[in-house]
């Protein structure tokens, strides 16, 4: 009789620390995890005082790309050029798919700690060059399952009710010291990363707070055990199979579909600047 081995987890191929610039270390850009990691390209943890940062990050524009900021602590004002505006408070989450092009801002509100991450997810041809659209969800709104929550895709009977390209996921975990998670992706999902943000864990490797991993690219499990208290996020999807095509605060699949993103951030921008939006 025959018997069934299971497929050992996923091994860690790279770690980073990433490049720390003020309150923001950069853990993943395009060009470098960002191709390995595609379609998702871009990860920054950000962690400051609110007061010390009371002007926020400024207008500035995106195309070809969604960013998805999480907050894990503090409350931001926001406001971007489809009409949204508002209060994205802790443990809320943006999805700004920026499509032909989109300018937002972010502020601190009062004066406690901000933490969180944004991510970059490189969008497919298809959706590249769409009109930009927004989604703004606060903590109960985003679905849990056992310690994830689900910020995008679906993980068990959990779905997040935004309407991301098919083919990723992207949790928020917490688990307490010792815990056990094991993590079995979709099938397809042969990208997969996580970062921490406090704590540590282990996952064929010890993985610190601050510290990004990414694992090879294959269909396994991902085992974790926690070292004390631990929360951190988590990747998986389906290989993005374009070419990355990059502006300076955009991602595209071609150069003609950048030049089309980059003329409409333009335009935007100058009907920003004539109605004293910009600095």
């Amino acid at each position: 009789m025959n018997s069934i081995v299971a497929a050992p987890p996923r091994t860690i191929v790279h770690r980073t620390r990433g490049n720390r610039h003020g309150p923001i270390t950069r853990l993943m850009s395009p060009g470098d995890l960002g191709q390995l990691c595609k379609p998702f390209v871009f990860l920054d943890f950000f962690a400051f005082q609110a007061d010390a940062m009371h002007r926020g990050f400024g207008m500035h524009p995106h195309s070809g790309i969604a960013t998805l900021t999480y907050m894990i602590e503090g409350q931001v004002a926001y406001e971007d050029t489809t009409g949204q505006s508002g209060v994205l408070p802790s443990g809320g989450m943006e999805w700004m798919q920026a499509g032909n092009g989109v300018w937002h801002d972010a502020r601190p509100v009062g004066s406690s700690s901000i933490h969180g991450f944004q991510l970059w997810i490189a969008l497919p041809a298809a959706e590249e060059n769409a009109p930009a659209h927004s989604v703004y969800l606060a903590p109960a709104d985003i679905p849990r399952e056992g310690p994830a929550r689900v910020l995008l895709g679906q993980h068990g009977a959990a779905r997040s009710s935004v309407a991301a390209p098919a083919g990723m996921n992207y949790l928020a975990v917490q688990l307490k010291d010792q815990e056990r998670w094991r993590y079995t992706p979709p099938a397809g999902h042969t990208v997969a990363w996580l970062a921490v943000n406090s704590g540590s864990l282990e996952a064929g490797g010890n993985v610190n707070a601050r510290e990004m991993v990414v694992f090879e690219e294959s269909g396994a499990a991902i085992d974790i055990v926690a070292r004390g208290a631990t929360s951190f996020v988590l990747g998986s999807a389906v290989k993005h199979p374009h070419d990355l095509v990059m502006g300076y605060y955009s991602v595209h699949t071609s150069e003609a579909a950048l030049e089309k993103g980059e003329k409409e951030i333009q335009r935007i921008g100058t009907v920003l600047q004539q109605e004293g939006r910009l600095a």
